[in-house]
């Protein structure tokens, strides 16, 4: 009876754990902005693009779980500051995305195919691993949960956000079926709005870290 109360438990705190980055990385609300983001990609590049975002979403987390408070120590960073720059970050992509502006990711030069995958395959990192899907609310949620007790807790964290960026990538290859039916008029409708929503997202980050680093604001 009490190894299947501890199993039972074990389990719930998994779900719980499972649930709490879903409800902070939301890959449903994150497939729309993929798409934005990878809209005049191929298909093959689309799908590396997940990939590595996800791939290293799960590093950047993974890294923060074991060293995280060590990294902050050496580097003398803050919390809010990781938010204000994060969301300084992400409102500016959001800007440029609102206003269709012409970027080296989204209008690549066609001189040099080389250069212009690779520009395109920089999103992966910035804005979609960071800090999109592993930003500063996934961070703090997976010390927090690394940190909270025994080894156990720590490989429950990762083994829960790793299952989780397998969700992600499956929601943003799928979203090709989407792009093909919407054609290219509705990608660069979503593209406006999923940027408007990204710069909303990075506001609201600047604002959270400026209320962490200046308390009296709160």
């Amino acid at each position: 009876m009490d190894a299947f109360a501890l199993d039972k438990a074990s389990i719930g705190h998994a779900l719980s754990v499972f649930m709490g980055f879903f409800a902070i990385m939301n890959p449903i609300a994150n497939t729309p902005v993929f798409l934005g983001l990878t809209a005049d990609d191929d298909t093959a590049t689309r799908r590396r693009v997940a990939f590595q975002a996800v791939l290293t979403a799960f590093l950047i987390v993974a890294a923060f779980c074991l060293l995280g408070a060590v990294i902050f120590k050496l580097f003398g960073i803050t919390l809010p500051a990781f938010r204000i720059t994060g969301g300084v970050l992400v409102a500016l992509i959001g800007y440029q995305m609102l206003h269709s502006s012409p970027s080296a990711v989204h209008h690549p030069s066609s001189a040099d195919q080389a250069d212009s995958r690779q520009a395109a395959l920089s999103v992966a990192l910035s804005p979609l691993a960071l800090p999109i899907l592993a930003g500063p609310g996934t961070i703090a949620t997976a010390m927090n949960l690394a940190s909270a007790g025994s080894t156990a807790d720590l490989v429950v964290t990762l083994i829960a956000f790793a299952l989780l960026c397998a969700i992600t990538y499956a929601f943003f290859v799928s979203g090709e079926g989407l792009t093909r039916y919407l054609g290219k008029s509705g990608l660069n409708v979503i593209t406006r709005i999923m940027g408007l929503i990204l710069a909303v997202i990075g506001v609201q980050m600047l604002v959270d870290g400026l209320k962490g680093a200046l308390p009296g604001l709160a």
